[in-house]
């Protein structure tokens, strides 16, 4: 256990690796490390809405897949990534009934999308964390997170304005433009939206959120 350390999702990117992929960050737990994970789009589709603490009219996999596995008493102790080779993570899921214990191997985007619906924990070790981590500056602190490029505070913008291009929407309008992609199951787009939503919200540094281009981590 002392060689394992705890991660929590920090959000996601458009990946410049790989076309049509995204990043999925993840960061150590009271630590500056961050690991990139390169997945496909519908995982990421499926992360984002959850993060956002959106309910899709309809149920993705791994929302069927975690009240299957509820109904019958089953539930995720932890996701473990426990290697990294020839820029792949490798994960496995920890299943418990209550007397039982299974393991199970799962791609990194899929056992991430279940844990964070079942609230389990993520863990790696401290050397995929040294091997594949990098350390990013603290945003600025002195920004607000709530204004845009011309200096305008989110709240002046009453009206959403169609013709805007999503970057320069306050916080209210994206919120209200992602709910109006997840009505319409335009998930792609929600993801995008989430992703600028989430920067906004946090005041995350455009490089801070799209370094991604430099470093491997793909899950397949």
């Amino acid at each position: 256990m002392e060689n394992r350390v705890r991660l929590h999702i920090l959000g996601l990117s458009y990946s410049q690796i790989q076309a049509g992929a995204y990043a999925l960050i993840l960061a150590e737990d009271n630590g500056p490390r961050r690991i990139p994970v390169v997945i496909g789009a519908p995982e990421a589709q499926s992360i984002a809405i959850k993060m956002q603490g959106m309910n899709p009219p309809r149920p993705f996999t791994h929302d069927l897949f975690v009240s299957f596995a509820h109904g019958f008493g089953v539930t995720l102790r932890e996701v473990f990534i426990y290697k990294f080779q020839d820029g792949i993570f490798y994960s496995e899921l920890t299943f418990s009934d209550g007397e039982r214990q299974i393991v199970l191997d799962s791609r990194t985007s899929d056992a991430i999308a279940i844990a964070i619906r079942s609230k389990s924990p993520i863990y790696t070790t401290k050397e995929i964390l040294e091997e594949t981590g990098f350390i990013m500056e603290s945003p600025d602190e002195s920004g607000d997170n709530e204004h845009d490029e011309n200096g305008e505070t989110a709240e002046s913008d009453e009206l959403f304005n169609p013709d805007v291009p999503i970057e320069r929407m306050s916080i209210e309008e994206l919120e209200r433009t992602l709910a109006h992609c997840i009505e319409k199951e335009d998930y792609e787009e929600a993801a995008r939206v989430s992703e600028l939503l989430r920067r906004k919200k946090e005041g995350l540094t455009d490089f801070e959120a799209d370094n991604d281009t430099d470093i491997s981590g793909f899950d397949l």
